[in-house]
Formats: C-alpha cells, sequence, structure tokens
C-alpha cells in the first residue's frame, strides 16, 4: 500500500495499567504487517514521535478520571473518523471504577501530602460515558489476536469476527468441564464475555469476569447459584466489583446484594 494513502493510526492513554497498549506490541510478527498497511501516529508505548491528526482510526485506552481527561478524549474524538475503546478501563471503568462506591476525596487526603494540588473526578467512568463510541474491545488486558482481528476488519471494511457468547461458551469448545457444576467452583463464566479462552476454568479455577459482562447477562441467576454454593453476600459483591466493576449490570448487581 503506498504511504501517502495508507490511514492513520492513533493510540491514546488515559487512566490506565498500559497493558493494552502492550498487547499490541505483543502481536509480534503480526505488528510488522500493520505497520506495513497503515500509518502509526502517535503510540506512546511505541514512541515519542507524534504526527498531527485527523486520524482514520484511533485506540484508546484508559478511563475518565479527571477533568483535563474529560476534555482531551472529546478533542480526540474530533479528530477520529473511527474511535475503539481497548480494554477494561475503557470499556467499563476498570479497576479504579471500585471509587465509584466510596468518597474519593477520603482516598485524595490519605494517599497525597498536599491534595489541594489534585484535581480529580468523583467516579471513573467508561469512554463511552462521554463520547461515540464505534467499538468497544473488552479484556483486562485484551486478547491480542482479537486485536489483530478488528485491525484487520478495519483495512478491509467489514465488520469485526468477534464472539459475543459467554466464557462457558469456550469452555465447551475447548472440552472443559463446568468447574462449577462439577467441583462447586463459583464462576463468573455463565455472565462473562468471552474473549480469554477460558484460561481459569481450564486450571480448575473459577471466571474472574476480566472481559465483563456479556450480552444480556442474567447476573441475579447466577447469584442463586452461588449463594446455593454458600458463597456469602462480602465475596459475592467483591466477584462483581473487580476489573469491570463500572460496567452497567455487574454495578446494579454488587448494589442490588448490598442492600439487602
Amino acid at each position: 500500500m503506498s504511504r501517502s494513502i495508507r490511514p492513520k493510526l492513533a493510540v491514546w492513554k488515559f487512566a490506565s495499567c498500559d497493558g493494552c497498549q502492550l498487547s499490541l506490541l505483543d502481536v509480534e510478527d503480526a505488528l510488522l504487517e500493520v505497520a506495513a498497511v497503515v500509518d502509526i501516529a502517535n503510540f506512546p508505548e511505541a514512541s515519542r514521535a507524534v504526527v498531527k491528526g485527523p486520524y482514520d482510526l484511533s485506540l484508546v485506552e484508559g478511563s475518565i478520571t479527571t477533568p483535563h481527561d474529560a476534555e482531551r478524549i472529546h478533542r480526540i474524538r474530533r479528530q477520529s473518523k473511527t474511535l475503539v475503546t481497548i480494554g477494561a478501563c475503557a470499556t467499563s471503568g476498570g479497576i479504579q471504577a471500585l471509587r465509584n462506591y466510596k468518597n474519593v476525596d477520603d482516598f485524595v487526603s490519605i494517599v497525597y501530602a498536599h491534595p489541594e494540588y489534585i484535581s480529580t473526578l468523583e467516579k471513573s467512568t467508561p469512554i463511552r460515558d462521554h463520547v461515540k463510541v464505534d467499538f468497544e474491545l473488552r479484556g483486562c488486558p485484551i486478547n491480542k489476536m482479537q486485536l489483530v482481528e478488528l485491525l484487520s476488519a478495519y483495512l478491509n471494511n467489514r465488520k469485526p469476527n468477534i464472539r459475543s457468547h459467554s466464557v462457558c461458551m469456550e469452555c465447551k469448545l475447548k472440552g472443559t468441564a463446568c468447574v462449577m457444576v462439577a467441583q462447586g467452583i463459583p464462576c463468573l463464566g455463565p455472565v462473562t464475555h468471552a474473549g480469554c479462552e477460558a484460561i481459569c476454568p481450564s486450571f480448575n479455577r473459577g471466571c474472574y469476569g476480566c472481559f465483563g459482562p456479556k450480552e444480556s447477562p442474567n447476573c441475579s441467576s447466577l447469584s442463586s447459584r452461588w449463594t446455593d454454593l454458600d458463597v456469602s453476600k462480602d465475596d459475592l459483591i467483591r466477584a462483581y466489583r473487580s476489573f469491570n466493576a463500572g460496567s452497567e449490570s455487574f454495578r446494579r448487581e454488587s448494589e442490588f446484594h448490598e442492600k439487602l
């Protein structure tokens, strides 16, 4: 592809650990193929070089936690033809969304010697709460091959072939016995979005919900099953408040049990 007509790809960071950006670097040989057909215009993890927009495709990692970032994401959206969020922080607020259940000022006063210099928002929120998002790639971190599929779909003007079913389907495809049925191990697999290839159940551990809620999850039914397994109320709430604590369905389910 001629360099003059290559689409411009930008990768942006907000409140996050950078793990999803590293997933792009981890695709190794495939990254070389991507670099051959796009101009990487902005990618803090890979280069200090910055090419001015507009950008054909922006990948956004991280949640919005400061007034500055709440303004910056709008500038990025205006410069981006297509905007895709990558990872739990960008799609649900991330682990930092645990702050949403407490008074953030209490944390600021404890952690920082001079809290008067800290400017932060009360909550950690996903990118879609602030701007239009064209596609969400879930995970903590994202599945690097799903990212390759996303980029391939964009470059070929087609819809990404990324499954939206639950982790339970991944267990069935791998021939992994259900840890909840066979061993009575609490597992979030029935309500969690596919993408991890059922890593935890493959090692006789319950799913932790790294990829967030699947489409139309029946969290109340799963919670009833966990109660039958003698999971305490506190442990049940903690299970929904992890990597995707700010996701709507997980948040509502945890708050329901907190009020009981």
